[in-house]
């Protein structure tokens, strides 16, 4: 498919679902939903899962989508609206899970670093700055730690990021300074270059997903779970 075309089409979705749209649609904004999923609930496969319960409520109410916002938009809602539901549920068992939670919160993922990087030292560096900014984000309260990341890792725009989590502008403007200041300005002047590889969703994860998804509506485009 041309890449005009497949702007085009991701663009303005048509009323009826199609796999193929579908599935470019889905493999242009897994990273983007993946980073603000596990913003929220701060697990890799929790998030995962965020993503793809997200996308088929996105694909069973495609018709839904009138271009009132974006389509990112659009997604972005139902995939915070998932994960804010997940996240309800697990504070209610949150006494009985308690140390395992703790235990996985000590997790950190394995960053693939750029390929063509040759020095071992600077890749080491890389590899540290990326452990750290995870930890340190995945630390932030709830309040700041989506913002931060809509805002410096994903690169959003104050407006945008009021209008994803129906906040106002200047709500924004200062939960990211907290986060800044939290975080320490020192860090942000170190992670320049890096961030963009922060909590990577590409490759193999992301055609699993896709392809996970895209089984579950194959099976009946109605209803994929089967209900």
């Amino acid at each position: 498919m041309p890449i005009a075309e497949s702007h085009r089409r991701l663009d303005h979705p048509p009323s009826a679902p199609d796999l193929e749209v579908f599935r470019s649609i889905m493999q242009a904004h897994n990273r983007k939903l993946y980073r603000i999923a596990r913003s929220i609930v701060r697990n890799n496969s929790d998030a995962e899962d965020v993503l793809q319960e997200a996308y088929v409520r996105a694909f069973t109410h495609f018709a839904d989508f009138r271009g009132d916002a974006t389509i990112t938009t659009w997604l972005a809602r139902i995939v915070i609206n998932e994960a804010l539901g997940r996240l309800r549920k697990s504070r209610r068992h949150r006494k009985l899970t308690e140390d395992m939670r703790q235990s996985h919160q000590a997790e950190i993922i394995a960053f693939p670093l750029n390929s063509n990087s040759s020095d071992p030292e600077k890749t080491m560096a890389q590899r540290q700055i990326l452990d750290l900014i995870e930890r340190l984000t995945d630390h932030l309260p709830d309040v700041y730690r989506t913002v931060f990341v809509l805002r410096v890792i994903e690169g959003l725009n104050n407006e945008e990021t009021a209008t994803l989590l129906s906040l106002k502008p200047e709500t924004v403007r200062t939960r990211l300074h907290r986060a800044r200041h939290l975080l320490k300005e020192q860090l942000e002047k170190q992670i320049g270059p890096v961030l963009l590889d922060a909590f990577p969703f590409a490759g193999k994860r992301c055609e699993r997903l896709t392809e996970a998804v895209l089984a579950r509506i194959s099976r009946d485009p109605r209803d994929p779970d089967g209900k």
